[in-house]
């Protein structure tokens, strides 16, 4: 069977999957709750400097689905609202009663050295395995100077890095905004700081939806809303984008890497690990669904592990990197053609009125005159493989994507003849 243990900067884990700092992890009972429930380990919600932050009410919303499926999350919730001494305390005897478990702390203070040459040592004596950075928070902390304003700043970041390797012995995570043009840029100011990792992302600036009879945004605050934080499955495409910038970027090659957004089931996990993430957190997805959801994680991570022949997450962990590059590196050699599997068609047309509206005119509705009935068949000739069909078919696999022989050999953009720079941009490699 699948050996799920990890380790993740120095540090060891029973399994790769941690919850994130959120409301989850927010205090002992919670934590502990999580532990009996099997996480591997929790990033304690973000620690301040006292007094501590005052919330509003009410707090979330959610970007809905059909049938009010929760596709995304928003929240406006800030750090801790409890007293440090507190925190500290609970984190003590967690971490006494539950050993082999992980306790990251994630910390949040202004950019004064001498707060953070304070709080650290407190810190490292309750046990704890380990600190997270929070420079993402994106609403509220900002406006304090905390939070997204460092995270936006490679300069902040590799300063409160640095500082916090200076005063502490316990591995130093940083956790960044995505709310940023090129995430690459923070990744290499932490590493430059000394970060022994990076988690990413956390929330993105989001409005979920409005009220259209008061003319007000969701969450609700006394007739008044403003932009929150954004998680849950719908950020995950923007949370792998930006985890494998980061690990196929020469200058940050390496760094161990918690991916977080929008993990909800083993899949999602594996996405995450297979393109450079040693661990994986989870946030909304626990909020929805409570605790137990990472049962059904683990159970189906090792049978696929178990399908797949990995017998360690190491194994498969950054073996997507390779295979994810530039655009201008893709071979413009390569065809895909749509096939329809006539068998498993239900004569929806959905494909043939996407392509004839949307796209290339490649499908071909054929009625029967004489019975009315339906059938679809793609001209080749005209498809360009765009995928519009198979993603808009409602059955999985009637639509399916056939590689052609084109009998030409790779040949990228920046040699294609028909790019008006290919002989400019062979020289620069070249050179």
């Amino acid at each position: 069977m699948a050996d799920l243990s990890i380790e993740f900067c120095g540090i060891k884990s029973i399994n790769p999957f941690w919850l994130a700092s959120a409301p989850p992890t927010d205090k002992a009972y919670n934590v502990v709750r999580a532990f009996e429930a099997g996480w591997g380990g929790v990033v304690w919600k973000t620690l301040g400097e006292d007094p501590a932050a005052v919330n509003v009410s009410s707090r979330y919303s959610a970007h809905y689905g059909k049938n009010r499926e929760v596709l995304g999350f928003n929240n406006i919730e800030l750090i801790t609202d409890r007293s440090l001494e507190l925190n500290l305390q609970e984190i003590t005897q967690v971490k006494k009663d539950w050993p082999d478990r992980v306790i990251i702390v994630s910390l949040m203070l202004p950019c004064e050295e001498r707060l953070w040459a304070d709080i650290l040592p407190q810190v490292e004596a309750t046990g704890a395995d380990g600190i997270e950075l929070n420079f993402g928070c994106p609403h509220g902390m900002p406006e304090r100077g905390m939070g997204a304003a460092v995270g936006q700043v490679p300069e902040y970041v590799e300063m409160v890095t640095r500082w916090c390797k200076q005063h502490t012995r316990l591995p130093v995570i940083v956790k960044l905004t995505p709310n940023i043009t090129d995430v690459r840029a923070p990744a290499r100011a932490a590493k430059a700081g000394g970060a022994d990792a990076v988690s990413l992302i956390n929330t993105i600036n989001s409005i979920t939806h409005l009220d259209l009879d008061q003319m007000v945004a969701f969450p609700i605050v006394g007739g008044a809303s403003t932009h929150g934080g954004y998680c849950g499955s719908a950020v995950k495409p923007i949370a792998l984008n930006m985890v494998a910038e980061i690990a196929r970027d020469p200058l940050t090659a390496g760094l161990p890497i918690s991916g977080i957004g929008g993990i909800g089931n083993w899949r999602d996990a594996a996405e995450f690990i297979a393109l450079g993430s040693g661990c994986v957190q989870v946030c909304t997805a626990a909020m929805l669904h409570g605790f137990r959801i990472v049962e059904e994680m683990k159970d189906g991570l090792s049978r696929w592990m178990d399908q797949k022949g990995y017998q360690s997450i190491a194994e498969f962990s950054g073996k997507a990197v390779p295979n994810t590059t530039d655009w201008k590196y893709l071979n413009m050699n390569y065809q895909v053609i749509a096939q329809i599997n006539q068998d498993d068609c239900i004569k929806c047309g959905r494909c043939y009125v996407a392509c004839e509206d949307t796209s290339h005119q490649s499908i071909n509705q054929l009625v029967d005159a004489a019975t009315g009935t339906r059938t679809y068949e793609v001209n080749q000739e005209e498809c360009v493989g765009c995928n519009l069909c198979e993603i808009t078919c409602p059955v999985q696999g009637c639509i399916t994507m056939v590689p052609q022989d084109t009998g030409k050999p790779y040949m990228n953009w920046t040699q294609d003849p028909r790019n008006p720079r290919a002989e400019k941009v062979a020289a620069e490699q070249v050179a």
